[in-house]
């Protein structure tokens, strides 16, 4: 996916950008629609300066503010389709504009500093934000989020559910290639951008959407390879947020979800694409051990045909969790003077099985860039 600088163990990625805005930059973007992509339309030089943190702090890939970004979420704001794309492709610019700035007072270049388009799944465009649920109306799911009844996130066993789960399948495709080709509409931005990652997906739906999603836009764009791109999933509490068909409300397993991202499938005879990388996000260190051995036992099973390795992508929260309904953070302990010696270890320790290509280390919500500069400052002691 990248080329590792020789004696660099990993690659840094930045931190929470919604939530650095807020901690560090002190502005309210839990409480807007848009959430860490207001500012680009209301003080986008803060933004810039958000992503100069992180690099500052010593990170080697940005992420976009574009994480909530779509029509849908635009629309509820009150913006019109073309703000929308002026918006998302401005954001990508911006993270660029911050690279070109930080290349001029570090003496790196362009290429050293990678960006990465941030897309959330589908249930980052919903209110409530439906990341760690997967409740999703029809026809993305079975059932919208209700704060008063009993929630469902998979649809029945029998051939009803499978004809409603292939058309959830096709919006979904929709969804994510319709906000695809506003950025590979714009040469500039698409042009800036180095890797595309699918981030926080609660669903093995999604999952599988998100390849097809990939597969048609490579063909539209006429691109043999296409962009590099990482798609990372979510285990809120240590499991998978997606339920199993058979109404056992018992979750599905790690091994499902590498296999949904892996597997070879084909549709009409085209075998659909498969991520560069995997990722684990916005989940607490906590987790990261067991799920990433187990991870990794799959890959060795599910991928061992492939020429190229995959990426690990490895981006906890800072422990703190998140009420999507009153749009507040609750303190936790995951973070601290060990938060960052806690993710080496677990990223270290998985690439030293052997069958990952690389590995990237960051951190997402309430992790600024304090965290990402203990990051940094592990992996220049390692290497010293």
């Amino acid at each position: 996916m990248f080329n590792i600088p020789a004696g660099t163990s990993y690659l840094v990625l930045d931190g929470g950008l919604g939530t650095t805005l807020e901690d560090v930059f002190h502005v309210d973007v839990s409480h807007t629609e848009l959430w860490s992509a207001q500012p680009i339309l209301e003080d986008p030089q803060i933004i810039v300066d958000a992503h100069l943190a992180f690099l500052r702090a010593g990170a080697d890939l940005l992420s976009t503010a574009t994480y909530q970004c779509s029509y849908r979420t635009f629309e509820r704001a009150g913006y019109s389709k073309a703000d929308a794309c002026t918006a998302m492709t401005r954001a990508v610019r911006l993270a660029d504009e911050a690279r070109r700035k930080y290349c001029e007072e570090s003496g790196k270049t362009p290429s050293d500093i990678k960006i990465a388009l941030s897309l959330g799944p589908f249930g980052a465009s919903l209110s409530p934000a439906q990341e760690y649920d997967g409740c999703y109306p029809p026809p993305f799911g079975p059932k919208a989020y209700s704060a008063v009844d009993a929630n469902n996130n998979a649809f029945p066993a029998g051939s009803a559910g499978d004809e409603a789960e292939s058309l959830a399948v096709q919006a979904l495709v929709d969804f994510h290639l319709e906000r695809l080709r506003v950025f590979s509409g714009d040469h500039d931005a698409w042009r800036a951008i180095d890797v595309i990652a699918f981030e926080t997906v609660p669903l093995l739906r999604e999952i599988k959407a998100l390849r097809i999603a990939m597969t048609r836009l490579r063909s539209e764009l006429r691109a043999p390879e296409g962009n590099p791109w990482w798609l990372s999933v979510v285990f809120p509490q240590g499991q998978f947020p997606e339920k199993r068909r058979d109404q056992s409300n018992a979750a599905r397993e790690v091994t499902e979800v590498v296999h949904a991202v892996f597997a070879a499938f084909s549709i009409s005879g085209d075998e659909m694409d498969v991520p560069d990388g995997v990722g684990v996000n916005c989940t607490d260190i906590a987790h990261y051990p067991a799920l990433v051995a187990t991870m990794a036992s799959e890959i060795s099973a599910t991928c061992s045909e492939r020429p190229v390795r995959p990426w690990l992508v490895l981006y906890p929260n800072g422990g703190d969790v998140y009420d999507p309904v009153s749009r507040t953070w609750k303190e936790g302990t995951g973070k601290g003077d060990t938060w960052a010696d806690k993710l080496v270890d677990a990223g270290t320790q998985a690439v030293g099985a052997g069958v990952w290509g690389g590995l990237v280390l960051g951190g997402c919500c309430r992790c600024g860039p304090d965290e990402i500069r203990q990051l940094a400052q592990e992996r220049a002691s390692s290497t010293g």
